[in-house]
């Protein structure tokens, strides 16, 4: 066990071992552009074959821990970031150019959904236990004792996100609901900040070792190459992917897992530009109040949110051309903020150029743009709905502070851009309840298009709840059928299993007919406890 938690090494994680010495890189601060002192060490091919073997000796023993047992780990790792205390904040400011307020909420997000997937293991009905019991005498066939319950799939490779250093990275959503599965986890660290991932991976290996899990529950290996993360999506052992990126990174690795001799489920989350369409009604009634709370929305975090509203929609109208006015005028007064490196900004300035070149486009207000360091200025573009509906590309994600205004002529032209959607993983809809009425069909085609509907307020922020849905239609993601905020999240690393005619002693306890762990259960089509 690596004894100070606190002091960086910039090696890669193998079951609880330290190692590598292969090609070196720094991470940068995005707010001055200078390099930190720290080296980081790529992992090799061959550390990435033992970290994967480790992780599939380790899962032989850690699938059959109780749902107390891993609940004790994820407690374990929620109170180890803790005692990272301001060296965690501190070198996370260092690497991303967060404000140390956002990283304290991140922090206390990443904690406490380690908790509440901790609860429902402990809770245990999370596993959909069903069970037929047998009817000997049933004619003209006996009918057999049939059960079945979730079970995990085996080890998992998890590439940390950027945007979200802590709850979407080394210990955040994809690895606490892997572990909550019964999943071992081998996770790629973001290169962007290694260091503050070394740090949470110091975190969660303490708490394994605390908790008598096996060394192989987790490993992380560093690496700015693409070769690393292909290595783990190539591992015949790995049986599943979690990712949070843009589209071409989690296209490229959904492609790379379907291209096995066995492919694997990878659930990628890629973005969206999260349309906002304002109705008649409240435009009226709200523009000003309106346009303010959007420039807001699309500005919070230098716009790095994949929830980010970069998509408007209205009806063109004397209203319109005063929130127009409004929103305009907010955003040109908006400043510059720190990307998160010097690549999102590369990608975001690319993006707004290329909308910029698109027919029909035009600039209708630019942020301030002083500061040093990696900024991205505030924008808003305009184009028409029809625009809109001849091209494709207008749709697409552009990450970072802007947000692409659509003009319709027509209420037909709004539902008709509603219907040429692909995937998202919001939508919101801001109206009156007369509006609601007049829009129904609105709400209808919103619904196969995203994962979350939103009346009346903005995207940006998800709550961690039971009934969330951080998910969508791709390609928002690539599995539209779940979530990757959320205790649902843990039914994208398990799959149902069933036992026929097993004698009593060698079921699960969850199946077992006296019920042990006291869980909710459907025995013969019924919920009973």
């Amino acid at each position: 066990m690596f004894n100070n938690a606190m002091e960086l090494t910039g090696k890669n994680f193998i079951a609880g071992q330290r190692t590598g010495s292969g090609k070196a890189f720094q991470a940068e601060n995005p707010a001055t552009g200078k390099m930190l002192e720290q080296s980081f060490y790529e992992a090799s091919q061959k550390e990435v074959d033992e970290a994967v073997h480790q992780a599939e000796d380790a899962f032989n023993d850690y699938n059959k821990k109780s749902g107390k047992q891993r609940a004790d780990l994820l407690e374990a790792i929620a109170d180890e970031i803790i005692a990272l205390g301001d060296v965690l904040i501190q070198r996370c400011m260092e690497e991303t150019g967060l404000p140390e307020a956002r990283l304290t909420g991140e922090r206390g997000r990443t904690v406490n959904q380690l908790k509440l997937f901790a609860q429902v293991l402990r809770e245990g009905s999370w596993v959909n236990a069903r069970i037929d019991l047998a009817d000997p005498d049933r004619k003209p066939l006996p009918k057999p004792d049939v059960r079945s319950m979730y079970r995990p799939l085996g080890p998992v490779g998890i590439f940390g996100a950027s945007n979200f250093p802590f709850a979407f990275s080394v210990a955040g959503g994809d690895t606490a609901s892997a572990l909550a599965a019964g999943c071992t986890v081998v996770v790629k660290a973001h290169p962007a900040h290694p260091g503050t991932c070394e740090l949470i991976a110091n975190a969660i290996q303490r708490a394994v070792e605390k908790s008598n899990m096996p060394a192989g529950t987790f490993s992380m290996v560093q690496g700015q190459s693409t070769d690393v993360g292909l290595a783990i999506v190539r591992h015949p052992l790995i049986k599943a992917i979690g990712f949070t990126g843009s589209f071409r990174g989690g296209k490229a690795i959904f492609d790379e897992a379907n291209k096995r001799t066995v492919p694997i489920p990878v659930y990628a989350e890629m973005g969206s530009t999260n349309p906002v369409f304002i109705l008649p009604g409240v435009l009226k009634e709200k523009r000003e109040a309106i346009a303010k709370d959007l420039a807001a929305s699309v500005t919070q975090g230098v716009g790095q949110f994949c929830t980010n509203p970069g998509l408007i929609l209205l009806q063109q109208s004397e209203d319109g051309k005063a929130f127009k006015d409004t929103l305009s005028g907010s955003m040109a007064g908006s400043a510059a903020g720190v990307m998160l490196s010097a690549g999102i900004r590369s990608n975001y300035e690319r993006g707004i150029e290329k909308l910029k070149g698109a027919t029909g486009v035009t600039v209708v207000a630019r942020g301030k743009s002083e500061g040093e360091g990696y900024r991205g200025v505030p924008s808003l573009l305009e184009a028409t709905a029809d625009s809109f509906l001849k091209d494709h590309t207008l749709e697409e994600e552009v990450f970072g502070p802007s947000t692409l205004m659509i003009t319709a002529s027509t209420r037909e032209e709004i539902i008709r851009a509603a219907e040429k959607l692909t995937g998202h993983l919001t939508a919101t809809i801001l109206g009156t309840e007369k509006d609601l009425e007049d829009y129904k069909d609105l709400i209808a085609i919103l619904e196969q298009k995203v994962g979350r509907l939103i009346f009346n307020g903005y995207p940006t922020g998800v709550e961690v709840c039971h009934s969330v849905v951080h998910g969508g239609p791709y390609p928002a993601t690539t599995d539209s059928r779940t979530t990757s905020v959320g205790p649902a999240a843990i039914f994208r690393f398990a799959r149902p299993v069933c036992y026929q005619n097993f004698p009593q002693t060698m079921l699960p306890d969850e199946l077992k007919n006296n019920n042990p762990l006291g869980i909710w259960r459907m025995v013969n089509g019924e919920m009973k406890r």
